[in-house]
């Protein structure tokens, strides 16, 4: 099976957080309005924030990762939270909603990124 061309992206930034501290508790988590990439802990805040990444991803230099989070893709990924919540089998948790923009030379972690 060949594999999503986000996931080596997705990879990378798993990584990233896991040095920075954070439990990874799922990655690709789908829902039907849509997939969150990674939902970790962050150990820096009491209690520990349920954190929802995003992860975008660039080669070219027409968007950055940032630009391409667009309102109905923000939407969406609410929904997407809302849904793990309802079907999550844990107490609901402070949330915060990550950007994680990676290019060929740099990974910026954006926390309260997308609104």
């Amino acid at each position: 099976m060949a594999k999503r061309p986000g996931n080596d992206s997705e990879d990378q930034a798993a990584r990233y957080l896991l040095k920075q501290g954070y439990t990874i508790v799922t990655r690709r988590h789908r829902t039907p309005s849509g997939e969150i990439d990674i939902i970790a802990l962050d150990p820096t805040t009491t209690p520990n924030t349920l954190v929802f990444v995003e992860v975008k991803s660039r080669t070219n230099t027409v968007l950055t990762p940032e630009e391409t989070v667009t309102p109905l893709k923000a939407r969406r990924f609410h929904a997407a939270v809302t849904e793990y919540f309802s079907q999550a089998d844990q107490p609901e948790l402070p949330a915060r909603y990550d950007l994680i923009a990676i290019t060929p030379d740099r990974l910026t972690h954006h926390k309260d990124a997308i609104p």
